[in-house]
């Protein structure tokens, strides 16, 4: 592993997203120089499923060394930005680091990505990363030795990396794109790179990606804070590089990468966006182990495109409105079996509704399982769902209210069905 020089003794970084996973890992590197740390994130109250706060983080920085000014910042809203820069200064007497590690991620097709999860990929990924990197350079440009470092991948235009996910590589790429612009525009002045791991990362989003049998292929949030380390230490002329990983370790004399494993000796997995093809990250994710909530090769959009299902939610995507989404106020979530199976789900809750495959873009109401057929003979206005309940061919779980509603909203419906 690399070790520490004591060169970021004093020094103030700004890392969003540091309550956890990678940006912590950063973080606590820095704090054992003796570095003050801004933890600017969202997390002030334990999460149900995600580790740490910024709190916990704040104290571990602390511990390690370090001084942490928690702030309560979501990196859509300019306010908290600017209000968390603020008080770093005041606290610090300025910024010297800025990383950008905060990320949104829904890894769906076009027609399966809420229009709410776009903006919340684009809000936080691009427009996060830009506003952030806004009201932090001018402090920036007072320190001695100043940096932005942005999680973000190399600029890889294939076509393959936008196909089944085209709304998170957009979002994505902006912050790539934010490198490639103020690398140039603050040449001189402030360095600006990028850096993306060669395999993935155990993070707690990883873990939600490919399954609790993941783990093993990956390698820890030690190797992003070892090559984070060695960037920042790097003079401002060091600029515009899109970094990978081990690279940069290999460039800082480190042989040994198995201290990074998670499993040492059990082959890793490629990240995305590099030169390994999506069909090949699913076919390693399944030969280990791993069970991958996305298919590459083809979208979802490709593999639920065809038959009575799809045809059945073209026309619902066809017809929520406002009205129907006020009159019902669920998300509803079919699990299906059969000729036609899969997961399916209508969103009767938010803005103005939505639907389609795949899990719902927030937790389901009601969870309805059933035979393919009888779903669709249920749509059809053929089965009423109180009958399909009683006779056992439809089993629910959650909100029984909401799920008596589905009647109703079905004639609402049938006309058009």
């Amino acid at each position: 592993m690399l070790q520490n020089t004591g060169k970021l003794a004093g020094c103030t970084l700004f890392i969003t997203g540091a309550s956890r996973g990678i940006g912590k890992a950063i973080a606590l590197k820095a704090a054992r120089d003796g570095a003050n740390v801004v933890i600017a994130a969202k997390t002030a109250d334990p999460h149900p499923k995600l580790p740490g706060t910024i709190y916990t983080a704040a104290a571990e920085i602390e511990a390690a060394g370090g001084k942490a000014l928690p702030c309560i910042v979501d990196v859509r809203d300019e306010k908290q930005i600017s209000d968390a820069v603020e008080l770093a200064v005041e606290k610090f007497g300025g910024i010297d680091i800025l990383v950008n590690n905060a990320s949104a991620i829904n890894l769906t097709g076009t027609l399966e990505t809420p229009l709410k999860k776009v903006d919340l990929m684009l809000g936080v990924n691009l427009r996060g990363t830009y506003l952030t990197s806004k009201l932090c350079i001018p402090h920036l440009l007072k320190s001695k030795n100043p940096h932005i470092l942005n999680l973000s991948p190399p600029l890889n235009l294939n076509p393959i990396w936008f196909k089944n996910h085209t709304a998170y590589t957009i979002a994505k790429y902006g912050m790539s794109m934010c490198v490639l612009g103020m690398a140039q525009e603050f040449k001189g002045s402030v360095a600006v790179n990028a850096l993306w791991p060669r395999t993935a990362i155990q993070t707690a989003a990883m873990d939600m990606l490919g399954g609790s049998e993941v783990g093993k292929q990956c390698r820890n949030v030690e190797i992003m804070a070892d090559a984070a380390y060695a960037i920042l230490n790097k003079p401002t002329s060091f600029t515009g590089q899109f970094v990978i990983d081990d690279d940069i370790l290999k460039k800082e004399g480190i042989k040994d990468f198995d201290v990074y494993s998670v499993e040492p000796g059990h082959p890793l997995l490629p990240d995305f966006f590099l030169d390994e093809q999506p069909e090949e990250l699913v076919k390693k994710m399944e030969e280990y182990g791993a069970t991958p909530v996305f298919k590459s090769g083809k979208s979802s959009a490709d593999s639920a495109a065809a038959g009575p299902i799809a045809d059945t939610f073209n026309i619902l995507r066809g017809i929520l409105n406002p009205d129907l989404v006020k009159a019902t106020q669920g998300v509803y979530k079919f699990d299906l079996s059969g000729e036609h199976a899969g997961v399916w789900y209508i969103d009767l809750k938010n803005d103005a509704g939505g639907a389609g495959s795949g899990e719902p873009p927030v937790k389901a109401d009601v969870v309805m399982t059933m035979d393919s057929a009888d779903f669709t003979k249920m749509f059809a206005g053929k089965l009423k769902p109180t009958m399909a309940f009683m006779s056992g061919k439809l089993k629910i779980k959650g909100d029984m209210g909401l799920a008596l509603k589905m009647e109703k909203m079905m004639a609402m419906m049938k006309s058009k069905l």
